[in-house]
């Protein structure tokens, strides 16, 4: 009985497998055209989210991405909860949003890759403002080595705590404050969730993990609290200055993160400075905008995957393979590429100083 079953199985999938295609097209061709008027419809009648004295808790303010966000709402006159590891960083970056128009910032100085700060980080927030309105998920570290250079494991446990587990332990301890004021999450994904970097593989894990958790989330969730999933592509930012972890898990220092930015061929790229990116998150994210690749033309490397895979990956393969790689031997060509850092980021971004 169970090898009839398990013939049955095969043969019904089997038939799926030629049939299910030629379904979905007709279901496409019929469903299209009605979907596209009701998004146009959508994009009419959908009015920004009023964020005037709003309460936004932002991780990973300090500098890059996350700082420039900060002042996107201060802007808007968000109250703000500003978290981060530099407490230095964020007094000033307090009184920057507080200049901008923001009247209340809270600084809250937590490392999001433990659980308990991650707690601590919400509590604090809410027992300040009695209140919670918008999560926005930005802390994250990155590394610049294939996976074989690692010569342990060590290293790669520090990158999914901070980019993967700390944006789940923060979205557990926000949601149901979350749901009670009818708020929202933000969450900082990358294009290298769906876009196979080399040289970055455990940091590319990390935000696959965080797109599909976020993903997932949104289906459980339905309306009762909005998702808006950003995925930055070459953004002028610490990262792109080079600030990495190396594989034995410490920060790089300058001389080493100018080796290897050439090495990723990050000034190679058309870097989007990093406060037209803060615009274009917050506007999506007050829209209520479920997902959104900034620049759009990185979604072209989407589609390229699906449909043409094997250029995809030989392009890539090419472009960093070989030791030193194309990539770090056209950086070298150009003097390090597009906006190379100097010592102010460097002095700024909190790098290791050099032995």
């Amino acid at each position: 009985m169970d090898e009839y079953e398990d013939t049955l199985l095969v043969l019904v999938n089997q038939t799926l497998d030629l049939m299910w295609p030629l379904a979905l097209f007709f279901i496409l061709l019929l469903t299209y055209p009605p979907l596209a008027v009701w998004r146009c419809v959508r994009w009419l009648f959908t009015f920004p989210w009023p964020m005037q004295d709003r309460v936004v808790l932002i991780t990973g303010a300090s500098s890059g991405i996350g700082e420039h966000i900060a002042y996107e709402y201060a802007r808007l006159g968000a109250r703000l909860a500003l978290v981060a590891r530099r407490e230095e960083r964020l007094e000033e970056v307090e009184d920057n949003c507080k200049s901008l128009g923001s009247p209340d910032v809270q600084i809250i100085q937590a490392d999001v890759s433990k659980e308990e700060d991650c707690k601590q980080v919400v509590e604090e927030t809410v027992q300040h403002f009695q209140r919670l309105d918008t999560l926005l998920l930005n802390a994250g570290v990155a590394h610049i080595y294939s996976f074989e250079e690692a010569d342990d494991t060590k290293g790669f446990g520090p990158i999914m705590d901070v980019n993967f587990w700390g944006y789940v332990y923060t979205t557990k301890f926000a949601l149901p404050h979350l749901r009670r004021s009818q708020g929202q999450i933000v969450v900082n994904d990358s294009i290298v969730s769906f876009l196979p970097q080399a040289k970055t593989s455990i940091y590319n894990a990390s935000k696959a993990a965080v797109s599909q958790f976020f993903e997932t989330l949104r289906v459980e969730l339905g309306s009762a609290v909005p998702i808006t999933v950003f995925l930055p592509g070459a953004i002028k930012s610490e990262m792109t200055d080079g600030k990495v972890l190396l594989p034995d898990g410490k920060v790089a220092s300058p001389d080493e993160a100018f080796r290897l930015r050439n090495e990723a061929g990050f000034g190679l790229f058309p870097l989007l400075p990093t406060s037209a990116l803060a615009r274009r998150v917050v506007k999506a994210a007050r829209y209520r905008r479920p997902r959104v690749v900034i620049p759009s033309w990185y979604k072209t490397m989407f589609y390229l995957k699906i449909f043409e895979p094997e250029l995809l990956y030989t392009s890539l393969r090419i472009f960093w393979s070989g030791r030193p790689s194309f990539a770090k031997r056209l950086s070298e060509i150009f003097g390090g590429g597009i906006k190379p850092p100097g010592p102010k980021e460097f002095e700024r971004g909190g790098f290791r100083k050099d032995e």
